[in-house]
């Protein structure tokens, strides 16, 4: 039995538009083949696929709720003919994406009227969402494709560089929020970002995460430390009792969204520092400290 499309989408039949398709490019992304190795990733991105161009399309999405998936199958007497008058369905492949489409013997571009999610066409998702050129020896636009590489603090905030492209200098703007492989188009050719590390912040999405060393008395007793944000230097307070791994947030100090709306957040993780040497007083304060806690019958 073929499961019902908007189960597949996890949306449900009064969803809005911007619904379906928000839900549509989170489910893509989680089951593109390239990212996701599940055996069963690419029948799953074909059925995502499927789903969302019926109900993507308001008078498919109202003949599916009427006579169902059978509508759409070839030969179908479901009472109404989705694909138009006179109109035939055909279909193909590009690596693990499937698509159909209708023609009705004049040509043209097949993929014509049909909204995949914001995107001129279904192959522009790939270019957006995971940096390729297409399938197939497919090129949209026949524009040339560079690269260039920019450290991680340039990705953060965004830069402007100065390149020759074509035997022309081109000052190049590259906006806050890109990350790596990151496709940016121009009127003339496409640019792909490449990001240098850094080796204090790591990324994740638009969330940063950074690590903090501290002291064991520290960790027990509290303290006020001074941490590194995108922004310089921020004052951080650290609970007494905090563990080593937790995470402590800070609120829309991470990476802006590179459609320029919102920040992520940042997170500093405490790493307690276990000293290697003690001197002999620290080694009695230790002991003292660990027989004061026996006489409490544990630490916690």
């Amino acid at each position: 039995m073929a499961q019902n499309y908007y189960d597949i989408l996890g949306v449900s039949k009064s969803s809005s538009q911007d619904e379906i398709k928000r839900a549509y490019r989170k489910m893509a992304l989680q089951w593109h083949p390239d990212r996701n190795k599940d055996s069963n990733a690419t029948e799953k991105f074909k059925e995502i696929n499927k789903a969302y161009e019926v109900l993507s399309d308001p008078k498919k999405k109202e003949v599916y709720d009427q006579y169902g998936e059978s509508a759409f199958q070839p030969g179908s007497s479901g009472g109404a003919n989705p694909w138009g008058a006179g109109g035939q369905a055909q279909g193909g492949q590009y690596g693990p994406f499937s698509y159909t489409y209708t023609t009705s013997g004049g040509g043209g571009n097949p993929f014509e009227g049909v909204d995949f999610g914001g995107f001129s066409d279904p192959f522009e998702i790939f270019e957006q969402f995971f940096g390729g050129g297409g399938f197939g020896g497919r090129q949209r636009r026949q524009h040339p494709v560079y690269q260039i590489e920019i450290n991680f603090m340039d990705a953060v905030k965004g830069t402007e560089k100065t390149t020759v492209i074509n035997g022309k200098e081109r000052t190049i703007k590259i906006p806050a929020g890109v990350g790596e492989g990151n496709r940016i188009r121009f009127d003339d050719f496409d640019l792909v970002i490449s990001v240098r590390p850094d080796k204090v912040f790591k990324r994740e999405g638009n969330d940063l995460i950074i690590d903090c060393k501290i002291s064991f008395s520290q960790a027990a007793l509290g303290d006020i430390l001074e941490v590194t944000t995108v922004d310089g230097p921020l004052k951080l307070k650290v609970q007494p009792g905090t563990q080593s791994g937790t995470l402590i947030r800070l609120r829309g100090k991470g990476v802006p969204s590179v459609r320029g709306h919102g920040r992520g957040d940042q997170y500093v993780r405490p790493l307690i520092e276990i000293p290697s040497r003690l001197t002999n007083r620290q080694k009695e304060l230790l002991q003292e400290f660990d027989d004061e806690g026996k006489k409490k019958h544990g630490w916690f």
